[in-house]
């Protein structure tokens, strides 16, 4: 990998944030089986974002990479070929895990050049999967970007979450602390196809009532919607209806997109799963990682009257997605989305 047999000085190239000399130990142990766990040492914990994302964030943390959620449509797949490990079963098993991110941070935040500018978690793979119940790295995040006053955000999947509501209880005390959850599959069956390594969606919906008992608004990310098999009614409409139940603020809605090596791993299992819809996606994502403007039309939609019938409105700040890029009107594209 290119990240093993490097030593501390100097930087040849190898894949950014990692020491040279970066792979201390790979473990696996029983309660984690069949993941494997490589800890390694970063030399950088903050990732600057481009202006021109347009995201209300400039820097990122991601204190693991690879995601034992599993989640077919996992648009971080292609980061793990970075590292010579491949986007399918090696990104839901071979976990890298920056066991000193939270003393880099320190230092990081430290510098003069720091302006405490915004600060997101999540945004790649979860800060809350199952590796962090064992390594404990968030804490030490939380506190340093508190002790800095940077404001910061963490979206996540993970119920591990609730262990640590008291420190960003007291974190929201001085710098803004927004939480978001991610619960895009409600029908149970669906759920442990798509997403077998996430806590079941009955345990996110306890996860958002502890946040807001906590005192924190909820934004949850119902997001990816799937197209033929999220998009219905009836899930769409238990969906929301249970976030609204359990206290959430507000929802952010938009349809898959199936980027580099994510599009072959997810239709490898839609065509195991569900062959007949394999024609339909082909019309759908036709034309490159995003789903049809078409559809992303027919679905705002649909959600729109939702989301104002449960009261979930999009929150202050929440970017929109990506637009698609333009392409020319497929014929006949409405009639696929029923």
């Amino acid at each position: 990998m290119r990240w093993q047999g490097q030593t501390v000085a100097g930087d040849d190239g190898a894949f950014p944030g990692f020491a040279r000399d970066a792979l201390v130990q790979t473990v696996q142990t029983p309660e984690f089986d069949g993941i494997t766990f490589h800890e390694v040492l970063c030399k950088s914990a903050l990732n600057r974002i481009p202006a021109e994302s347009g995201l209300p964030f400039g820097w990122t943390i991601n204190p693991i990479r690879g995601c034992s959620h599993a989640c077919r449509y996992c648009f971080a797949r292609s980061t793990h070929e970075y590292l010579e490990l491949d986007a399918g079963h090696d990104f839901d098993s071979q976990i890298v895990v920056k066991t000193n991110v939270a003393a880099v941070l320190r230092r990081e935040l430290a510098r003069r050049s720091w302006r405490g500018e915004p600060v997101a978690l999540g945004t790649n793979t979860d800060p809350y999967q199952r590796a962090e119940g064992r390594y404990r790295l968030m804490p030490g995040i939380i506190r340093a970007l508190t002790d800095a006053n940077t404001p910061f955000s963490i979206l996540t999947k993970g119920s591990l979450l609730r262990r640590d509501l008291p420190l960003l209880t007291l974190a929201a005390g001085r710098v803004d602390v927004r939480i978001g959850v991610s619960l895009a599959v409600f029908d149970a069956e669906l759920h442990a196809a798509l997403e077998p390594g996430t806590p079941s969606p009955r345990a996110r919906l306890e996860l958002i009532r502890a946040i807001v008992a906590a005192g924190f608004a909820v934004d949850v990310m119902v997001a990816p919607v799937i197209p033929y098999l999220t998009d219905g009614r009836a899930h769409l409409t238990g969906l929301l209806a249970a976030i609204a139940e359990a206290g959430a603020t507000s929802v952010t809605a938009f349809p898959m997109h199936l980027r580099g090596s994510t599009r072959g791993w997810f239709l490898s299992w839609l065509g195991e799963h569900h062959p007949a819809l394999l024609g339909k996606y082909r019309k759908l994502y036709g034309h490159g990682a995003y789903a049809a403007p078409e559809y992303g039309a027919w679905l705002r939609d649909r959600l729109d009257p939702m989301i104002a019938e449960y009261g979930l409105g999009r929150p202050a700040g929440r970017p929109q997605p990506p637009p698609p890029p333009p392409v020319a009107p497929a014929e006949s594209q409405l009639e696929l989305f029923g």
